[in-house]
């Protein structure tokens, strides 16, 4: 299991099966804040589904597998935090992020996708990240742009969210060649 720690309060704990309850749990308990910008809320309606959801990227077949991580302050889970769409032949990933409501505002998320983008450029071989970001979503794409990533433009009703309408997704970039 993968462990990276991000600074003395902030540490990203590679996913595991024991993780589902405080996920589910985070979710259950802050439904209208998450669910605003994420579509999954909706259909995360037991802890089941939270079980199914680590599964798939606990057993996930090597081809297809994802590094997810649980963000962890001072050892209680606050959110979540990883790779998707992984382009391994390209050596091109996104990396995606939620984080529970009252973790919010304290850099946690900026410093965490920090952190993962060294590990993805170190480690991984990753030549490119990208962050897609609803165009309203301020307190997210500000992490991007934090971070010194390029915005590369909008992708037109790129994410349908909860209530069934479209959102424009702002698209940011960062090359290994950046640092």
């Amino acid at each position: 299991m993968i462990t990276i720690d991000v600074d003395k309060e902030i540490t990203l704990t590679q996913l595991v099966q024991a993780d589902a309850n405080d996920i589910f749990m985070t979710i259950d308990t802050q439904r209208e804040y998450l669910g605003k910008w994420l579509p999954f809320v909706e259909f995360t309606q037991t802890v089941t589904d939270s079980e199914k959801f680590v599964e798939s990227v606990v057993n996930a077949p090597e081809d297809r597998f994802e590094y997810v991580f649980a963000i962890r302050k001072s050892n209680h889970f606050v959110g979540l935090i990883g790779f998707k769409d992984t382009d391994k032949v390209n050596r091109k990933t996104e990396i995606g992020y939620w984080l529970s409501e009252e973790n919010q505002k304290q850099g946690i998320v900026t410093r965490s996708v920090g952190k993962l983008c060294d590990f993805a450029f170190q480690e991984l071989g990753i030549n490119r990240i990208q962050i897609k970001c609803a165009v309203d979503n301020r307190a997210s794409s500000n992490i991007p742009k934090k971070l010194g990533f390029s915005f590369e433009g909008i992708e037109r009703q790129g994410e349908l969210l909860t209530e069934g309408y479209y959102t424009d997704l702002e698209i940011y970039s960062k090359l290994k060649s950046d640092l």
